[in-house]
């Protein structure tokens, strides 16, 4: 099984290209960052976790500059958004975000995307909460398209768009996790992703439960923002999982270092 990191990566925490750097010369095999394109001051919607929203979630970087700043230092750690707010971006934008990336970084971009969770936020980008499940839907179907058609149009619900022409053409196109917890995203996943992208679980015991939601789909599953547990990694590793991911607190470097150090000796 393969051991990643997953973090926020903000204005005031190490840099991500000496953050990449330091987790591939660890041995670690992906690094995964988190997306939000602002926090709405309203907090109607309640931090799932509970509490009060942590600071990096207002102060996070655009996870596609971040990860090209890594693809530019990094050989092979393989470069992932944990996830990307799909239903708050243009696709047409993204498609073509997603395809640089993958084709500057060599191939290694494992897109993971998700509905979120704050409402305001989303309705800041003109997304309505309430169908945001089949919007994701159609982006993901409209991604694709463009990533493979010369000429790709989509026409959909919420999605469309006439015949356009977009390069960069993925040779072997992006992977595509679905992030999300719920029996919805274990279906979309199996409907429409190249992979399952869940939060791990906390209890060993819960794990083979949380991984028989696709068992029988033959879909790798990361199961991301771990703590350091070995008797979870072990019960991951057990139950098949391609991928666990450490989660990392974004912070200075010293402190950063000093993690990742605690982190790889428990691969």
């Amino acid at each position: 099984m393969k051991v990643g990191i997953s973090t926020f990566v903000t204005d005031e925490s190490m840099p991500p290209a000496a953050l990449a750097k330091a987790v591939e010369e660890r041995g670690f095999d992906a690094l995964f960052l988190a997306e939000h394109s602002h926090i709405p001051v309203s907090r109607e919607t309640p931090y799932p976790a509970g509490g009060e929203l942590p600071r990096p979630y207002f102060r996070a970087l655009d996870p596609f500059v971040a990860l090209a700043a890594a693809a530019a230092v990094t050989k092979s750690l393989r470069l992932g958004t944990g996830v990307s707010l799909l239903v708050q971006r243009d696709v047409i934008h993204t498609a073509k975000s997603v395809a640089s990336l993958h084709l500057i970084s060599g191939g290694r971009v494992l897109y993971g995307v998700g509905v979120g969770w704050n409402r305001e936020e989303m309705r800041n980008h003109g997304t309505d909460p309430r169908t945001r499940g089949r919007l994701l839907d159609e982006r993901i179907q409209a991604l694709r398209v463009l990533w493979k058609d010369d000429e790709a149009s989509y026409s959909g619900e919420h999605v469309r768009f006439d015949r356009v022409l977009q390069w960069p053409k993925p040779a072997q196109p992006p992977m595509i996790y679905i992030g999300g917890n719920s029996e919805a995203a274990a279906d979309r996943a199996r409907r429409l992703g190249d992979g399952w992208l869940p939060n791990a679980v906390r209890d060993p015991a819960q794990v083979p439960a949380q991984l028989a939601m696709v068992r029988d789909t033959g879909l790798p599953v990361t199961a991301t923002s771990a703590p350091p547990d070995e008797r979870l990694f072990a019960a991951y590793a057990e139950a098949g999982a391609e991928r666990v991911t450490l989660s990392l607190p974004p912070g200075p470097e010293a402190d950063t270092l000093r993690r990742l150090d605690e982190f790889a000796a428990l691969r």
